[in-house]
């Protein structure tokens, strides 16, 4: 027998116990989330204030680098994974997310619904007196 010390592989780890990374490892992870992230800002401040984009595409444009963001702030900041160990972390955030567009989604319904629903504010201010 040898006296070699057991390090376990990423199959061995429990749920929720991260794998051992070093700290550069860690330090570089951050800093090309950060890297990324300021290249997406200023990538967006410049499509919205160029003329060298179609007009109709920005909206659209701005749209896929916000989600493009929020994917780089998810896997380098927050680190949700498709790994077995992020199972909790990915449930919890599908399950804000889906709370976040019910009120969202509900708010707008409703106030779009009482626009509809409301007669004209000059019909309604003879019944206040």
């Amino acid at each position: 027998m040898s006296d070699e010390t057991h390090v376990p592989a990423a199959h061995d780890l429990a749920p929720g116990e991260e794998e051992q990374h070093t700290v550069g490892e860690r330090i570089l992870g951050y800093v090309v989330g950060l890297g990324l992230a300021l290249l997406l800002t200023a990538t967006s401040f410049f499509i919205a204030g160029t003329n060298l984009v179609w007009q109709p595409s920005i909206p659209v444009a701005l749209i896929v680098l916000a989600i493009a963001q929020m994917g780089v702030h998810l896997v380098f900041f927050l680190h949700i994974t498709t790994g077995p160990d992020n199972t909790n972390n990915v449930l919890a955030l599908a399950f804000g997310l889906l709370v976040v567009f019910l009120v969202v989604g509900g708010t707008v319904w409703i106030m779009s619904h009482l626009n509809q629903n409301m007669p004209p504010m000059d019909q309604i201010m003879p019944m206040h007196r």
